[in-house]
């Protein structure tokens, strides 16, 4: 009954990828939007990205990667959330399918490894449960870059908020100071060096502005839409209401500053906190542990064991 279940999936398979090959899928509906918007601009391509992935990918995950990007692009699966991390992270979306796709693959291999250490432990050869252990590994490995990648995005989005925070403070000052928007954005970035990673993203973006034809205002919103942090968008807001009605947001840039650090103070605390429970959880389970050691003899002796 088993080999009869495997070669008939195997032939079900066989059958699928047959005709996969000779009627290949056609793209899907957000596809065919993106071209035609892409047409009506004038343009073939997709927008510019105002930054792109620092990320050195092999040749064998940037091929397996892009057939899997072109599939999740027939299909509509945009994965915006994914996308904004990663790029916030400085990987590929391609690196990140392969990786996710490999992981995979590498679970499936567990059901040859639990079949040969079944039949050596001599426990009787039964499929079912290799099998079923493989598939499940599978899909956990599938989902593990997933995981990882929203919590190291975590990490870096609130890293990149305090970085914000300095920017809208220096800008502020720099517009004080009788300088137009432009200058003030450069010399607000240029004050950092390289080891600041956040400052790092926001120059870039800055200096791409100049090729992708945009204003520096607009690449800040860009890069805001890109990487997920709306304090980039309301930057960007505030900015072109300075370059198109000449507001005086100086006041707001600095309210603004105040604002996230405010914010990022309550985090902190918040965190302190919930780590303080935690140890004070821990110390009674270990007072707990150590009154029962101290009680459990005598307990014993009373119950005459």
């Amino acid at each position: 009954m088993t080999e009869a279940a495997l070669f008939g999936a195997l032939a079900g398979l066989g059958v699928f990828l047959l005709i996969r090959a000779l009627f290949p899928a056609r793209p899907g509906l957000v596809a065919r939007l993106v071209a035609l918007d892409a047409a009506r601009e004038g343009g073939e391509t997709p927008r510019m990205r105002i930054v792109t992935p620092d990320e050195k990918v092999s040749a064998l995950r940037q091929g397996l990667g892009e057939r899997l990007a072109r599939f999740y692009a027939t299909r509509g699966w945009e994965v915006r959330s994914i996308r904004a991390d990663l790029l916030l992270l400085g990987r590929s979306f391609e690196g990140f399918l392969a990786t996710k796709a490999l992981l995979a693959l590498s679970g499936l291999l567990i059901f040859p490894v639990l079949v040969a250490w079944v039949f050596l432990m001599g426990w009787g050869f039964s499929p079912h449960v290799p099998l079923w252990s493989a598939v499940l590994a599978a899909a956990v490995f599938f989902f593990l870059p997933d995981l990882q990648v929203r919590k190291d995005a975590a990490v870096r989005r609130r890293d990149f908020r305090h970085a914000v925070g300095a920017f809208l403070d220096l800008v502020a000052m720099n517009l004080a100071g009788g300088r137009g928007v432009p200058e003030a954005l450069m010399m607000a970035v240029a004050v950092s060096d390289d080891g600041n990673w956040a400052m790092a993203r926001i120059r870039e973006a800055l200096g791409n502005a100049r090729i992708v034809g945009i204003t520096p205002w607009q690449a800040l919103g860009r890069l805001g839409d890109e990487i997920n942090v709306d304090e980039l968008r309301d930057l960007s807001a505030a900015l072109g209401l300075v370059a198109d009605d000449g507001a005086k947001v100086r006041a707001s840039l600095t309210a603004r500053a105040a604002t996230l650090r405010r914010r990022e103070l309550a985090e902190i605390e918040g965190q302190a906190g919930e780590r303080s429970q935690s140890m004070l959880v821990a110390q009674l389970l270990l007072c707990a542990g150590f009154v029962v050691f101290l009680s459990f003899p005598a307990a014993m002796k009373m119950l005459g064991v």
